[in-house]
């Protein structure tokens, strides 16, 4: 049966996190976050989180902008449009339509999560995935002192994450990065996220990286940069991870035509949707790519795409897949997300859609602004 959408429901609300997080571009102490919520013509119902932050330092893109683009260009499209399946939403919003990539994959994802609930089936299978579990890894922001960052690395150690990546900057790299690994020794899976904060002026601090055994180095120079970074990896050991730098399959197919990196950071949002993620990993599965899937400070929400999309097969190294009580006091979704001792956790294919239920009450009492689109 044809999927018809007929009520759309943007609501923002907002949610403190436990903790600050610091990256070289800012740092983020209460969370704005864009819910979506989908209705079709048969009653059923999905719902979504659109990954925009508040301002534009990680893409061009924001709350406020991808509220106004699902408004006046998303929504009108999959509302005139009837779909036989999820996939074919993608390139409905993507025909004479640029950029707005968070806000089409708000609601395009909200799509594939529609067919799996009337389908019956969880969004894990429905997108093609085979496991029961994902491996999870733990970000660390940026800290005031590498003693700060060394505790910090300690207990995440202790909890299980399988996988440490820290937060760099220029002046908060080398010396940190060091007390870690000494810290935790070398079978700990290190990593660093430079969230585009150096040139090529700093290749002297970069190729100094490479004596601390770390898995991978994600997106160290510019966010649009495919040529200097193609430059840098062929001077570096430590392989490249993009992440802002891969925007599409396109991007991808440029990386490997240059190769400007070894590893790509998939987050769903950042591509424009499920079906684009499932291209990227395809993709880099045939040319022996190893994919992992990012954060973006999600909700419960945010994180049940997240975790149906790791169980693809390629998705080999842990992604940034936190269980709630890493960010939240209290999470949107029940049961919160949680991770086992060994640094798993579990994708609910035994449930329709999303696998978790979604806490609407919270929601509503958290709600700073909504509107209803009808089709």
């Amino acid at each position: 049966m044809p999927i018809d959408l007929r009520r759309l429901t943007l609501r923002e609300i907002q949610l403190p996190l436990r903790e600050p997080f610091h990256i070289s571009s800012g740092f983020v102490a209460d969370r704005r976050i864009l819910l979506l919520e989908l209705t079709d013509a048969d009653g059923f119902t999905a719902w979504s989180e659109c990954v925009a932050g508040e301002i534009p330092n990680y893409s061009p893109e924001t709350i406020d902008t991808a509220w106004l683009a699902i408004q006046l260009w998303v929504a009108p499209r999959v509302f005139s449009t009837s779909f036989t399946h999820p996939s074919e939403v993608h390139q409905t919003l993507e025909h004479n339509f640029r950029g707005h990539r968070m806000a089409k994959a708000a609601v395009e994802m909200a799509i594939w999560a529609l067919h799996a609930y009337r389908t019956g089936e969880s969004l894990s299978k429905t997108l093609g995935g085979n496991r029961d579990k994902v491996a999870t890894g733990i970000s660390l922001g940026i800290q005031q002192s590498p003693d700060e960052l060394t505790e910090k690395a300690r207990k995440a150690c202790r909890e299980g994450y399988r996988k440490i990546k820290l937060k760099i900057t220029p002046g908060s790299d080398i010396e940190f990065v060091r007390a870690v690994r000494q810290e935790v020794g070398d079978s700990i899976a290190l990593m660093a996220d430079a969230n585009n904060a150096y040139t090529m002026g700093d290749l002297e601090t970069l190729l100094e990286l490479d004596t601390y055994n770390l898995i991978m180095i994600e997106q160290p120079l510019a966010w649009d940069d495919l040529v200097r970074h193609a430059e840098l990896q062929r001077r570096m050991a430590t392989p490249l991870c993009l992440d802002e730098s891969i925007t599409s399959v396109d991007r991808v197919h440029d990386m490997l035509t240059l190769k400007s990196g070894r590893i790509v950071n998939i987050k769903p949002g950042r591509v424009g949707g499920l079906t684009a993620s499932r291209s990227i990993h395809d993709l880099c599965q045939q040319h022996g790519i190893p994919v992992w899937c990012g954060g973006m400070l999600e909700s419960g929400i945010g994180r049940s795409y997240n975790v149906a999309l790791a169980s693809l097969p390629n998705f080999t190294l842990p992604g940034d897949i936190s269980p709630s009580a890493r960010y939240w006091e209290k999470d949107i979704v029940t049961p919160e997300w949680t991770m086992d001792r060994t640094g798993f956790v579990a994708v609910p294919t035994g449930k329709p859609g999303l696998g978790v239920d979604v806490d609407v009450g919270r929601i509503e009492n958290l709600t700073t602004r909504s509107e209803t689109l009808l089709a």
